[in-house]
């Protein structure tokens, strides 16, 4: 279906192509091995300018590429180098839309040796003609999609010759023979010539209508299914012309064509700005859980660890947040290995049994046997000396104390210092994890304490966006366009935000992977705090501290990969 002139993005007409051909020597794509660049640029069917030169490669020429395009290792040697021709060729091409036979290969020779020679790949749109020749011509039109095939099928005034300026003249006249051919199927701009070039079906083509009334602004989309059921929710800073994409080719997951099949209705949700929008997002999976999202599979899951409630506490790895928990991690594995780490730096009990705190009976255990446990289950333990261990997690968790960390770290070095190798590196590794979970756990409720904070980023145009987050949440959204005063904007925010009442834990019962969103766009290098009912910091004796600790571990683990 033909789109309005207001969808139509950039005419075909006012795009300026460069239509590239390479000769090489053969080789794999690498900074050298170019032997002759050819181009023609061209807008509106007419020709601007054409680029051509032979280039030395640095290699001898193999006789079977000499016989193909008849150029040899003495026409090059008096030729200039690539890394003298790359910037004359960049400027020529510079904000044009790169068009070849067969792309893929003239474009990985060309960002090799952009990248060989210290030269940034510009990155430009690039169309392959010989992609859009097989989605457009029938085997009726032609049996073969070799440039010479399509030369003589659209009558092009130059044959192609195996030389670089000859074929990129035959496929000028190749691209304007195609763009005729698609253009009766409503291509008519570059953002339709581009998603026109993936392999989509005519039906999932169509429903390219159901993006037609969403808006162009920033938000989430919900794909909906014959039953109006969540199928799929997706964020974008162009709600209109994300959704557009999968209608159109530009998304090729297997999953998502499946998605788009069943897809009635797509509703859009309009959002001041991203940041907004993810929030909406995160909220929106947890509540639909819909189908075609992998996230939706495994919401929230998190886990804790917490010391149990009874004489001789010990920890244990769970699900829900509670007060004086620890996390959360991403995946029970981390959460018990952090457990285990913590248990034998402070000498915590790791066996299960509830131990009365008179009089236990039990036999103790191998740990025991090993010093790594005072069996307080034999009577050797009282309650008040077991109780030290406790404390010692309690106050990490609080960020009050890191001694756990310390006795960790000093039964590392002994291990290294005795030969243990093997073994001091696991254990590196597992306190690793504990320090990263402990870094988490207390930014994250450092963020989630705070009762209303008021923060806004830049929004690229002069003007701010902002956000109010109570209690790990974010409680409302908006901006302040160039020239509009902006504290006024933040008053109306303030007062219109949502209520938040906290409930025990360290999160105070704030999604994680909300307030991780939300700490991750605070932390982004501009954004500017402009109110907050209490200073927003972490504590002293949390994991900041061991940041050079950690950094030195990262280097000698890619020294250990490299080696």
């Amino acid at each position: 279906m033909q789109l309005a002139f207001d969808e139509l993005g950039t005419p075909l007409r006012d795009v300026t192509f460069v239509i590239v051909d390479l000769e090489t020597s053969g080789g794999a794509p690498g900074p050298d091995g170019i032997t002759e660049i050819g181009a023609v640029k061209i807008r509106g069917g007419e020709v601007l300018g054409e680029f051509g030169t032979l280039v030395d490669p640095r290699t001898t020429i193999p006789p079977q590429i000499v016989e193909l395009t008849g150029i040899t290792t003495a026409m090059v040697q008096s030729a200039p180098p690539i890394d003298q021709v790359l910037p004359a060729f960049l400027e020529f091409a510079a904000g044009a839309v790169l068009v070849a036979h067969n792309a893929g290969f003239d474009t990985r020779f060309l960002r090799a040796a952009c990248e060989g020679h210290g030269y940034t790949w510009p990155k430009p749109a690039v169309v392959c003609t010989l992609t859009l020749s097989r989605r457009v011509l029938s085997q009726a039109d032609t049996r073969s999609h070799r440039l010479s095939a399509l030369a003589r099928l659209f009558g092009a005034r130059t044959t192609p010759t195996h030389r670089a300026l000859d074929d990129a003249r035959a496929t000028v006249d190749v691209l304007h023979g195609l763009l005729e051919r698609v253009g009766p199927l409503g291509v008519q701009s570059l953002e339709e010539l581009l998603d026109f070039l993936p392999d989509v079906t005519p039906a999932q083509r169509r429903k390219r209508t159901l993006a037609a009334d969403l808006p162009e602004t920033p938000g989430v989309y919900l794909f909906r299914g014959p039953n109006d059921e969540v199928l799929y929710v997706g964020t974008a800073r162009n709600i209109r012309r994300r959704v557009r994409q999968y209608f159109t080719g530009s998304e090729s997951r297997g999953r998502m064509r499946e998605m788009v099949a069943l897809a009635e209705r797509v509703d859009g949700i309009e959002c001041a700005h991203a940041l907004e929008a993810q929030v909406r997002e995160l909220r929106l999976l947890a509540a639909h859980r819909p189908a075609y999202n992998r996230r939706s599979k495994n919401p929230h899951s998190h886990w804790w660890i917490v010391l149990t409630d009874e004489a001789f506490p010990r920890l244990s790895v769970v699900r829900s947040e509670r007060d004086g928990a620890l996390g959360p991690f991403g995946s029970q594995a981390r959460a018990r290995t952090a457990a285990d780490t913590l248990a034998g730096a402070t000498g915590l009990r790791t066996c299960t049994q509830r131990i009365p705190a008179r009089a236990p009976q039990g036999t103790p255990c191998v740990l025991a046997e090993l010093g790594r446990c005072g069996a307080p289950c034999a009577g050797r333990q009282s309650v008040d000396e077991y109780a030290h261990a406790p404390r010692q997690i309690a106050d990490l968790v609080a960020g009050t104390g890191d001694t756990p960390l310390h006795a960790a770290r000093a039964h590392i070095d002994t291990l290294a210092g005795d030969g243990h190798f093997e073994q001091a590196a696991r254990r590196r590794d597992e306190l690793v994890t504990l320090l990263r979970g402990v870094g988490h756990a207390h930014r994250l409720s450092a963020l989630a304490a705070i009762e209303e904070l008021v923060a806004a980023a830049p929004d690229g145009t002069g003007g701010w966006e902002f956000a109010v987050i109570r209690h790990g949440r974010l409680a409302s959204a908006g901006v302040a366009r160039r020239g509009t005063p902006p504290m006024p904007v933040v008053d109306a925010l303030v007062a219109s935000a949502q209520t938040v009442l906290p409930s025990p834990g360290p999160l105070r019962g704030a999604p994680a992977e909300e307030t991780g969103v939300l700490l991750r766009w605070l932390t982004t290098p501009g954004r500017r705090l402009v109110r907050t009912s209490r200073p927003w910091s972490e504590p002293v004796h949390g994991a900041g501290g061991w940041a050079p600790w950690l950094d030195k571990v990262a280097t000698a683990a890619t020294l250990e990969n490299i080696g």
